[in-house]
């Protein structure tokens, strides 16, 4: 199993809408994060607008590929991609670069 870890820059004045957004996540959006194997999966935001996301999956390259073929994450997208910061062209579920992992205790 993969632990990843990833960081996003939400824009500040898009913060409240954004947790907002995060209470009421979509059940089919759901329903193809678990279909495509992204398991204990959680999102921290600081106040300052950094987003820290963690996820647990078998094959990372095949959960976010997975994503790509669903069409409620490619909505999903659309309607996020707004609220972030330096993105450039891409939408956040490809822009998600996981970190290395240097220390874990189990």
């Amino acid at each position: 199993m993969q632990r990843i870890c990833f960081l996003l820059k939400v824009r500040t004045e898009r913060l409240a809408e954004y947790r907002e957004r995060h209470k009421a996540v979509w059940p089919e959006l759901l329903a193809a994060l678990s279909r495509h194997g992204w398991t204990n999966y959680s999102l921290f935001l600081r106040d300052d607008g950094l987003l820290v996301g963690y996820c647990e999956t078998p094959d990372f390259a095949a959960a976010v590929a997975g994503m790509q073929s669903e069409e409620v994450n490619a909505r999903w997208q659309r309607e996020m991609a707004p609220f972030f910061e330096s993105l450039g062209t891409g939408a956040a579920d490809t822009s998600m670069q996981a970190l290395d992992e240097v220390f874990h205790l189990a």
